[in-house]
């Protein structure tokens, strides 16, 4: 049985030595290194193989650390902080100058948010209490591109030795990445869809957020260019093996032999043999916490396609649809070294 207050201690450790820690979060786990050592945000990206430009988010243990990482804050960011922290919401602010390029891009923004896992609240506690900087960049603990991980293992399994030590907290109890909100420019803009969606925002600041698939908000947000964020590349969040969407309509005359069908209704008289059919739930919640590690799990079975059944055109399924797209666009490509 782990002894959580040394793993904890050790953690702290690494993390002051410049090394890398999986941690759990309440989204996915996270490959952390102290965002204040450009060195080891560096190690970040050489563990992962990610683009150079590809910015980090900086998880904080208490919004009490926004002022020494964003400035210009707009009062918007301080009450989305004081009800969605700890919670899936990242959000794009201003960087302060201090704040060091490996964690931005180059950019003069930066994302931040407040994990809602106890005991990587611990561990962020317990780093500033120690003499740290409290704050880590966390991208999330696979190789570039790749599905994210949903528990431990995952982590170990992705990366190996290439991190020092992976905190285990449990399987994430939400499963997919935090929604990004850019509160940088004039007008609110979901760069990436989560668990915490437009309607969400708009109940806590009274400005429903702009995003992708609606008529532009006054002013246009399109006239000065969104940030860069993670997740955002059109392929990512992909399997190795093809992954292809299919409408619900044709799911059955598309299996082949071989081939892995993941659907939200029970497998159909008339398969094609040797197809393996997954019932995945039909609600977006439920569908979002299990999608990854059955994203793995087909992956891992041999399968020669993975057929996805399109999820609904809905604001509650926003979320799994993107994730789903850019899995499908990075699908099939060979690992990198």
């Amino acid at each position: 049985m782990h002894d959580q207050a040394a793993d904890l201690d050790r953690a702290v450790r690494l993390l002051a030595a410049g090394d890398l820690v999986g941690i759990p979060t309440e989204t996915v786990y996270g490959l952390a290194a102290d965002a204040r050592n450009s060195a080891a945000v560096a190690r970040i990206f050489a563990a992962k193989g990610r683009p150079a430009d590809h910015p980090l988010i900086v998880h904080l243990a208490d919004a009490a650390q926004l002022d020494a990482w964003a400035r210009d804050i707009p009062d918007a960011a301080r009450r989305l902080a004081a009800a969605c922290w700890p919670g899936p919401l990242t959000l794009i602010l201003k960087r302060q100058p201090d704040v060091p390029d490996a964690v931005t891009g180059g950019q003069d923004t930066v994302g931040l948010r407040i994990p809602a896992h106890p005991l990587t609240l611990a561990l962020l506690r317990a780093f500033a209490a120690a003499g740290g900087s409290g704050a880590v960049a966390a991208p999330s603990a696979n190789r570039f591109g790749r599905i994210s991980p949903t528990i431990a293992e995952h982590v170990h399994q992705e990366l190996g030795d290439r991190v020092a030590q992976v905190l285990d907290g449990g399987p994430c109890a939400v499963g997919l990445e935090s929604t990004i909100l850019d509160l940088s420019r004039d007008v609110p803009v979901i760069l990436r869809p989560g668990a915490i969606g437009a309607d969400d925002i708009a109940r806590v600041i009274g400005l429903r957020p702009w995003q992708r698939g609606e008529a532009p908000a006054a002013p246009d947000p399109a006239v000065s260019p969104a940030p860069r964020v993670s997740g955002a590349l059109a392929a990512h969040y992909a399997p190795r093996t093809p992954l292809e969407l299919v409408p619900a309509d044709r799911l059955t005359e598309q299996a082949e032999a071989g081939d892995a069908v993941l659907a939200r209704r029970p497998s159909p008289a008339g398969l094609r043999p040797a197809v393996t059919w997954i019932e995945a739930p039909a609600d977006a919640t439920a569908y979002g916490h299990d999608l990854y590690a059955r994203l793995r799990a087909l992956d891992a079975s041999g399968c020669a396609r993975i057929l996805v059944e399109a999820p609904p055109d809905a604001p509650a399924w926003a979320a799994v649809a993107d994730r789903l797209g850019r899995a499908a666009v990075g699908s099939g490509a060979p690992e990198a070294t």
